[in-house]
């Protein structure tokens, strides 16, 4: 997990967000408060944010769902880009960290876009599945060993040419290190090559932030 992008010295990954990100002030104080917290790790860097924002608009997504809300940095960067009659499903299980989320949900003015749902994600994923939505971009950013479960149960929810962005993908690079055998590794070694032969989807890793596939559905 990265609030940075991997890879860049303190002085580029500087350079890269004075020259590049257009964070809000809404977005920096969320940043800044969640820096605060024991697993502020968990929260994706401002240039990730701004890349699946312009990935939303260039999409015209309408629909979009997130697994892993976390206090809302992502769900606020995505809710944003959509258009006014646009709507966001962000599912956790955390009410602390949710609780977070909403208060600056409604300061940013996208509350109305967001419709949060609570419990296990894959549980919250099969009751969407009856609910007849078909999402244009979907987000995964939950716990580690469930990205497969995840993925499968999100790619028949998603439009032809739709777009699912998996994070934490370079696993802050320990997935190259033959070394590294803990459980939530190996489960991320496991869903790249998953993914790698799933022909379902047209794939590309980008290193950005902690390394993050973006899979088109064919």
């Amino acid at each position: 997990m990265s609030t940075t992008t991997l890879g860049l010295s303190k002085e580029l990954q500087e350079y890269l967000r004075s020259i590049s990100v257009r964070e809000s002030s809404v977005l920096r104080q969320l940043r800044e408060e969640t820096a605060s917290l024991s697993n502020s790790r968990m929260q994706i860097s401002p240039e990730q944010g701004q890349f699946m924002s312009l990935l939303v608009k260039l999409m015209h997504a309408e629909r979009a769902i997130e697994l892993g809300t976390f206090t809302g940095y992502s769900s606020i960067w995505v809710a944003q880009s959509l258009p006014e009659q646009g709507r966001l499903i962000a599912c956790d299980v955390s009410e602390e960290w949710t609780t977070i989320a909403r208060k600056y949900w409604k300061i940013a003015g996208v509350s109305e876009k967001i419709d949060l749902r609570l419990g296990p994600a894959a549980d919250s994923l099969k009751r969407i599945g009856s609910e007849n939505i078909e999402f244009d971009f979907a987000f995964i950013d939950a716990d580690k060993e469930n990205y497969g479960t995840y993925f499968n149960l999100l790619l028949p929810l998603v439009r032809k040419g739709g777009l699912i962005a998996i994070d934490n993908v370079l696993w802050s690079g320990r997935v190259a290190d033959p070394s590294e055998r803990e459980k939530e590794t190996e489960a991320i070694r496991a869903f790249n090559e998953f993914l790698r032969q799933n022909h379902a989807v047209e794939i590309s890793m980008v290193p950005i932030g902690d390394g993050l596939t973006l899979a088109m559905k064919k």
